[in-house]
């Protein structure tokens, strides 16, 4: 996770940021005077000056603020002059802005503020289009307004050309006043608060800044982006009365105090319209004690009302912005805030501490417990000259009064050694408090029994730094003074926070809640009291307070003895309520009682039933499964409600699970954590996935992995797969590829690379059942498709008026079902909109300008040009959506990968390299560097030259790359090795692939009739001649429901000289999209491949087997 930052104001308004990374705060000392208040972002940070008005600091950053102002030059032909500037009294400006209707000359233009500077003078564009103009840079037309073109004609009337200049912020990292550009200025702010960065389809830069003044008016800073961070002008927006206080969240929540106690929330915020279009009015928390504080995040709100207590908002979200409730938290603070992710910073009423609210995650948004953040800040003073607590003294001891008060001074100030009969102060450098420091100094004497002490003296040696203490006869008290002048420095006092910059989550390591300074004060403190206390006051203070606790156990057992002892409990059960997907016709969904039953046996080995209680016609009934035969549970795609399928063997069977759906999103993931967790309990299995764990990934882009069984290939009677038990792991992927040695990559829908970064759990795993490291924020983006369909007629032509027969003129690809934009969401409520609807050119079979393609009726094969018995055309809409989650997963940037291949080999030790190839989005072949069992990320991409682009890849036994191009070619690369981990150049397969010895067998998979699609077959044909392994994901299995669509296979009986197997094992299924058994290379037979490179020469029709020695059942090379 990047490095962000803190920020924070003190009671005397000096501004100090806080590292992620860090351990300290961080004043900004280029700050000239002091602040109220600020307001956070990622790329800058807002705030209140003493004077009231508002300043900028901009974060430096490798991509500068730039800006580019344009002005264009026009001219007109005339036969006299030819091209001139006298230009028709109807025609536009000289110059101009593009549109012509607003003058621009070059001078004119100013910049906004001094906080720009130019980066250089005016230059005509010599480019149009993307293309190079004549020198000069003039385009031409007939008139204005007209279509340009960069050639002149015999009819250019007209021309115009474009100059450009560049501006740049340069005020990076320090404060600058923000400019008002307005004749009358607003009043003074009070308050101010930024986001709406994360709106729905909101450009990226865009920032939302709202503010308060004194006088209880609200007001928006528009333009404010990444090119003008410092916005426009402000505009005032109207209120339902006075506001004290405003907070804006990341996204479209923008909730305000009024002066009378009550919230208003803003409605109507979108990408159109930041500024929200109307205010609803929410009532305080308690009637009687009015808000003093509000702040929001994306889906939450926190309130602080006056008597500093503290609320969240419950069933708040961009829909319901208002929410549903109040509930009274546990805190009292003065002001609170909500950053990114929705975690949450407050300052404490009672020390004026900065605390952070730990356990914030998306299914628990109130968090869990408040924890300090006790870091130093930079400027304090040492540990040594901390500031002890009230009631410390010091002891100086003599011969007699007299000695001790002339002796004492001496000790104190000039720290002298201490002579005989007399011990040095360990708190000898503090200073006296001012009424002993000013007149004489009359010390306090009290009785202490020095006999004792000499006793323990003798006993344990010296008491601290004490010498000789033969002679002591008296100890002179002496207080010390704790008005030190640093203080204040030691205990901040904090005025105001903001997080709206710092990006944390639950699974963040951060070294905020340790300090040296508090552990050595506390020594010190300690220290210092011990010298008070005497050992046998303390031994008796310690007997006392033994026999108080167990005087006070023994009541309160007595009183509970009759109970039954709840660590004898061994069976747990937990209900509730859901609806269930009956198994008869006609199918619907019922209510249901739904139970879980866990129990530990004699051995302590932990299994349970699941009950489903249903109502058949005022009967009664149930139906069950055990825990431990369960093989997996899956979350499954529903517009409407929140539904997951339990699997078992002979439901694997019959594909038809035991289909339960949730009243909410959270209520299903507490399930499925749940019983994930037992599932695993039952079996044994804990932690992250093994080296050999076969990995696949779901319809919906969830990742499930199982571990296998040493039984899985054995022959002739192999592990089912419908008893493979399969469990899920964080994160969103399209497709997962891994090896034996445990390096694990993946490729998300919007082509990002992700690596496994040996962790477990994430998403909705909480807890117990994730590990709390190597967890990381992952976000994937991927494309809604819908097709618009038109019929033609001799009278308007094409028109969205169909026959009756036809298919919706809006629909998905089949056309049985209608989907228009307004009703199409999101695949799962997890998604969220992040464009609007566009025209995807990108369709295969081309399109027109315009998208369409054409065909005769429907369905029928479409193509992308229009001919005389087209009667029907359709073209393709696409819309953008994102998902957020977590999981143990690293981002690869920067290239994106549309296909990933790894070595499978087995017995590698941590620190060999492993061969990584890729194809990128673009087609290209890139060799991944530096790839190991303890770097498995790699260092840098190789890229390989190739004359087409490529699609697929594979790379098998003795690091063979097999690649298929996008126009269906194979190719063959050799002699990839450490030393050359390119290889040589790739070669055409120009044989039939069933004349190259054994390869014929992917052939025989490819041609299998109950199979229509196999996932990327030539992405696994070397692994298939190595390990002799052979999964697919089948489009559907003959004699099953239609829920078979996406079903894990195994080819049973592949053997070097039986290639293509005995028959299929049906495993898990439908709704799977990707699987990868690289991983479970153990005990491979080895084959020998003829050598491609000389193609022409004569093959054998067989191949020749040949067997490495193999070492404790695995070869030993690959």
């Amino acid at each position: 996770m990047p490095i962000s930052l803190l920020w924070a104001v003190d009671v005397h308004g000096r501004v100090y940021s806080l590292s992620t990374a860090g351990q300290q705060w961080e004043r900004c000392h280029d700050a000239q005077m002091e602040f109220k208040r600020v307001t956070a972002a990622r790329q800058c940070c807002w705030g209140i000056a003493c004077d009231n008005k508002i300043y900028l600091n901009v974060h430096a950053s490798d991509l500068p603020v730039r800006y580019q102002e344009e002005a264009y030059e026009n001219q007109r032909w005339n036969p006299v002059d030819g091209f001139s500037e006298r230009l028709l009294p109807s025609d536009r400006w000289q110059w101009s802005d593009v549109t012509g209707l607003q003058h621009q000359p070059l001078d004119s233009f100013q910049l906004p503020s001094s906080s720009w500077e130019w980066e250089g003078d005016w230059y005509a564009d010599e480019n149009f289009e993307g293309e190079p103009t004549e020198k000069g840079g003039w385009t031409y037309a007939i008139d204005f307004p007209a279509t340009y073109t960069k050639d002149k004609k015999w009819n250019s009337c007209v021309r115009r050309r474009r100059w450009l200049r560049y501006r740049r912020y340069k005020a990076m990292d320090t404060w600058v006043k923000i400019p008002s550009q307005q004749t009358s200025l607003p009043d003074p702010f009070s308050d101010i608060s930024c986001g709406g960065w994360e709106i729905t389809e909101e450009p990226r830069g865009r920032l939302s800044l709202w503010a308060v003044s004194l006088q209880g008016k609200m007001w928006f800073r528009e333009g404010i982006c990444h090119h003008n961070p410092e916005g426009s002008l402000w505009e005032e927006i109207p209120l339902p009365g006075e506001v004290v206080q405003i907070s804006c969240g990341p996204g479209d929540l923008v909730w305000a105090v009024l002066w009378e106690g009550q919230l208003i929330v803003r409605e109507g915020i979108g990408r159109d319209c930041p500024k929200g279009t109307s205010w609803t009015v929410v009532d305080s928390p308690t009637p009687d004690v009015g808000a003093i504080h509000v702040a929001v995040g994306v889906n939450v709100v926190w309130a602080v009302t006056k008597d500093n207590k503290l609320w969240f908002r419950r069933g708040v979200n961009s829909h319901n912005p208002c929410g549903s409730g109040w509930l009274s938290m546990v805190g009292e603070m003065i002001m609170i805030n909500v950053g990114l992710n929705d975690q949450v910073w407050g300052i404490s009423w009672e020390d004026r501490a900065v605390y952070f609210r730990q356990g914030v995650t998306s299914s628990e948004l109130s968090g869990k417990t408040w924890k300090v953040i006790s870091v130093p800040r930079d400027g304090d003073r040492s540990q040594s000259r901390a500031s002890t607590s009230n009631g410390v003294t010091c002891y100086v001891t003599s011969d007699s009064p007299e000695e001790a008060g002339s002796a004492a001074p001496s000790v104190l100030e000039e720290e002298t050694v201490p002579g005989e009969g007399e011990v040095k102060a360990p708190c000898a450098r503090l200073a006296l408090s001012p009424s002993q420091s000013e007149g004489p100094l009359d010390p306090q004497w009290s009785n202490v029994d020095l006999e004792e002490v000499q006793v323990q003296q003798a006993q344990s040696g010296a008491l601290l730094e004490s010498a000789d203490t033969c002679s002591l006869s008296s100890v002179a008290t002496y207080t010390l003074a704790l008005d030190d002048q640093y203080g204040a420095d030691e205990h901040p006092i904090w005025a105001w926070v903001s997080g709206g910059g710092c990006s944390v989550d639950s699974h963040s390591h951060l070294n905020w809640f340790t300090s040296s300074l508090n552990t050595s004060s506390l020594v010190q403190s300690f220290q210092s009291m011990s010298l008070s206390v005497t050992p046998a006051q303390t031994t008796a203070w310690r007997r006392q307070i033994f026999e108080q606790l167990s005087e006070r156990t023994k009541k309160e057992m007595d009183n509970f003895r009759h109970y039954e002892q709840a660590i004898e409990k061994t069976v747990w059960v937990k209900k509730g309520t859901m609806q269930w997907w009956r198994d008869w016709k006609p199918h619907k969904w019922i209510d249901v009682h739904f139970a879980l039953e866990q129990f530990s046996g004699p051995d302590g080995n932990k299994d349970g039933i699941i009950f489903v209680y249903y109502n058949f016609y005022d009967e009664k009934k149930y139906l069950h499964a055990f825990i431990n035969e369960i093989t997996i549970l899956v979350p499954v795609l529903n517009d409407s409600k929140h539904t997951f399928a339990i699997y078992t063997p002979e439901r694997t069977k019959q594909r038809w699970p035991i289909r339960l759906a949730a009243a909410t999103e959270l209520e299903m993931h507490d399930w499925l954590a749940l019983l994930s967790v037992s599932c695993c309990d039952s079996r044994g299995i804990q932690g992250p996935p093994s080296k050999q764990a076969i990995w696949s990934i779901t319809c919906k882009g969830d990742i499930f992995v199982s571990e296998p069984s040493p039984r899985l290939e054995a022959m002739p009677y192999p592990t089912p797969c419908d008893q493979m038990f399969w469990r899920q792991v964080g994160g969103h992927l399209r497709m997962v590829e891994c090896n034996s040695s445990g390096i694990v990559w993946g490729i998300g829908y919007d082509h990002t690379a992700w690596v496994y970064t040996g962790g477990y759990g994430g998403g909705f795993f909480q807890g117990l059942a994730s590990s709390t490291d190597n967890i990381y924020t992952q976000t994937d983006v991927k494309n809604v498709y819908i097709y618009e369909n038109q019929r033609w007629n001799p009278v308007t032509g094409y028109t969205n008026r169909g026959l009756p027969t036809d298919r919706y003129m809006w629909s998905d690809a089949s056309g049985l079902h209608e989907c228009t934009k307004t009703n199409t969401k999101p695949p799962s409520p997890q998604w969220t909109w992040v464009s609007d609807w566009v025209v995807d050119y990108g369709v295969s079979g081309e399109t027109d300008r315009e998208g369409w393609q054409y065909a005769a009726d429907f369905p029928a094969s479409f193509h992308g040009y229009k001919t005389l018995k087209d009667f029907v055309r359709r073209r393709r809409w696409a819309r953008k959506c994102k998902l957020t989650t977590t999981g143990p997963w690293q981002e690869i940037p920067p290239i994106p990968l549309c296909d990933v291949t790894i070595l499978p080999c087995a017995d590698q030790s941590s620190v060999d390299v492993v061969p990584l190839w890729a194809i990128s989005n673009k087609g290209d072949v890139l060799c991944r560097l530096g790839v190991t069992a303890l770097t498995p990320a790699g260092s840098s991409w190789l890229h390989v030259g190739t004359d087409q682009p490529f699609k697929s890849i594979s790379i098998g036994g003795a690091s063979q790359v097999w690649a298929i191009a996008k126009d269906g070619s194979a190719f063959y690369r050799g002699s990839v090795s450490l030393q050359s981990p390119a290889g040589q150049c790739l070669l055409p397969i120009r044989r039939p692939l069933d004349q190259v010895g054994y390869y014929f067998i992917i052939i025989a998979i490819k041609r299998a009739t109950p199979f229509a699609s196999l996932l990327n077959w030539g992405h696994y044909c070397g692994f298939v001649v190595m390990a002799v392994k052979v999964w697919i994901i089948a489009d559907r299995v003959q004699g099953t429901h239609s829920l078979s669509c996406g079903t894990v296979c195994h080819r049973l009986g592949v053997q070097p000289m039986e290639p293509k197997g005995a028959s299929w094992d049906y495993g898990i299924g439908g709704g799977w999209d990707h699987i990868t058994i690289r991983g479970n290379a153990m005990d491979p037979p080895h084959i020998r491949l003829p050598s491609l490179t000389n193609l022409s020469a004569s093959a054998p029709r067989s191949p020749l087997l040949v067997r490495n020695t193999e070492v404790n059942g695995n070869a030993v090379e690959c």
